[in-house]
């Protein structure tokens, strides 16, 4: 059976959902890294008070009406797009790229870390390009790699 989901702005109710949903997604796709530079469960959640919702407009995805995915943008830059990895590949990405290209048609942009070769393949699967290897910002200072997607 297919999985219906649903779009709709973040709520602060939605806060420990998508902030566990969020470390959930990140220890799955990377352990070693979180093992070795992730943070503690409450700097999560002041990071994403603090930082994530004050800098972005946040949109959550909804499945049974729980969330399992979110989508932070600001202006063309997606700052965050993640999936509970028990809903990873039942289409729920591409529907947030769709929905963050109907947000801006022109062009998005975004960092990944290097390191994280399952979000690399997904953007690239999705027409993003790879434009310029760096580093990120501390405290994080691991190479990343910047992506664009632009409407042909």
């Amino acid at each position: 059976m297919e999985e219906i989901f649903i779009f709709r702005n973040y709520q602060p109710k939605d806060f420990d959902a998508v902030t566990i949903l969020w470390r959930i997604a990140r220890e799955r796709s990377l352990p070693e890294f979180q093992r070795a530079k992730g943070h503690f469960f409450y700097e999560d959640r002041e990071y994403f008070k603090n930082h994530i919702l004050m800098n972005n407009k946040v949109w959550v995805v909804d499945v049974e009406e729980y969330p399992v995915a979110f989508i932070a943008m600001e202006s063309d830059f997606i700052d965050h797009l993640y999936i509970h990895p028990d809903h990873w590949r039942k289409g729920i990405g591409s529907a947030l790229l769709d929905h963050a290209k109907a947000q801006s048609p022109d062009h998005l942009w975004l960092f990944t870390l290097q390191v994280n070769s399952g979000a690399r393949a997904f953007y690239e699967r999705y027409g993003f390009t790879a434009e310029k290897f760096g580093v990120s910002p501390a405290p994080e200072s691991e190479p990343d790699v910047e992506y664009h997607w632009r409407r042909k």
